[in-house]
């Protein structure tokens, strides 16, 4: 999805009403049994999960009756996601039939996403037929699309975001500037400058909240504390940071300063590197790395969605060389620096490949992670 190459991409992300709710579990246990052959003390398990369910409610100590649920799986449950997953599986037999659309399902999530040159924007009919016959299958299914809260974004320069809207009018309504997507924020240009600067106001606002508690709390508990609300937001999805430029990066650097400052209570002039280093805390830049290295050998290991591993390939080896047994990664030629040089499938194989060999054929994921953040930290602080 480069939106400088030539190339633009329309992404739909569709909201489900009360998806959850709704799910009718006679279908479900039908679905379970004639199509994903669910049957014996299996689908008996399901079936006890699912029939027998009651609630009531309980207002100013008066409690209602107890009514049968005939609908809905458990939000909150380890099962439900799975289950309601299992129960909109047909969706993707249907999505597959539009050769031009490709998808993704997280839950009651529903991504579509569809790719197209210049002279391509027949391919975007496929999308919109798409989506008429999910809403058919939903509306069959006892689910029901949200449209008010369906978005669009259109990932192509400007001036081309104008023309692909004035070629399918119908998508004008939804067409966002930039949207939410698994906690990530998405603007046309994929710069996710906008995530950046979100991400930044959020984390300050947790350490001045966080600020308000130093005199009452150990540093141990402080440094949890920290580790909940500020480390675990600038961890999150951070493998796709690697289209952030320069003061994105420094901004989040800020940010992890900050925090490093409020627990140890370094003065604001103090260099901040050895404190870091003596909290074993990786810089941001670092940390950015460490995470795409970890995804490229869960890929390379059957570890990692389908997706992660089609872009990776053994560097190719056309006789016995000294690169042979060394299980190198062969790096794509790229033409746009600012995009397809940041992207993933260019990225691990570099970063990858600069590592030392005992790393790259390390036997599981605990050994890999250890060494490799032993070998990070060095590189980091040394």
């Amino acid at each position: 999805m480069v939106a400088d190459s030539g190339q633009y991409t329309v992404l739909v992300l569709l909201n489900l009403s009360s998806a959850f709710d709704t799910v009718d579990h006679k279908i479900l246990l039908h679905r379970l049994h004639n199509d994903l052959g669910f049957s014996g003390m299996v689908l008996k398990w399901f079936s006890s999960y699912l029939n027998n369910r009651t609630f009531s409610l309980c207002v100013n100590k008066i409690r209602s009756e107890v009514t049968t649920l005939l609908h809905g799986v458990p939000q909150g449950s380890v099962l439900g996601p799975i289950l309601f997953l299992l129960y909109i599986c047909p969706l993707e037999e249907i999505i597959k039939s539009f050769t031009n659309v490709s998808y993704h399902f997280y839950a009651d999530d529903i991504q579509l996403y569809c790719s197209f040159k210049d002279t391509e924007f027949n391919k975007l009919a496929d999308l919109l037929d798409c989506i008429e016959c999910i809403k058919d299958w939903l509306a069959s299914n006892c689910l029901q699309l949200n449209s008010s809260k369906t978005e669009t974004l259109i990932i192509a320069p400007e001036q081309k975001v104008l023309l692909i809207k004035q070629h399918h009018r119908s998508l004008s309504s939804s067409v966002q500037t930039s949207l939410r997507n698994l906690g990530v924020l998405f603007d046309q240009s994929m710069s996710l400058s906008c995530h950046s600067k979100h991400l930044v106001k959020n984390c300050f606002y947790h350490l001045r909240n966080i600020s308000k508690l130093r005199a009452f709390t150990s540093k141990l508990d402080l440094e949890m504390i920290i580790h909940a609300f500020i480390s675990s937001r600038l961890d999150y999805c951070n493998s796709i940071f690697t289209c952030f430029n320069k003061s994105d990066v420094s901004r989040l650097q800020l940010v992890q300063n900050a925090a490093v400052r409020l627990l140890t209570g370094t003065n604001r002039r103090a260099h901040i590197t050895p404190v870091l280093s003596s909290l074993h805390w990786l810089p941001i830049k670092f940390r950015i790395d460490f995470k795409i290295l970890a995804l490229t050998f869960r890929a390379l290991n059957g570890q990692a969605p389908q997706y992660l591993s089609d872009l990776l390939f053994p560097h190719p080896s056309g006789r016995t060389l000294w690169s042979s047994g060394q299980n190198l990664l062969k790096v794509p030629k790229t033409r746009f620096k600012t995009r397809e040089d940041l992207s993933f499938q260019a990225v691990a194989p570099r970063l990858w490949n600069a590592l030392p060999l005992f790393l790259r054929v390390a036997d599981s994921v605990d050994s890999f992670k250890k060494q490799l953040k032993t070998l990070i930290f060095r590189q980091a602080f040394m």
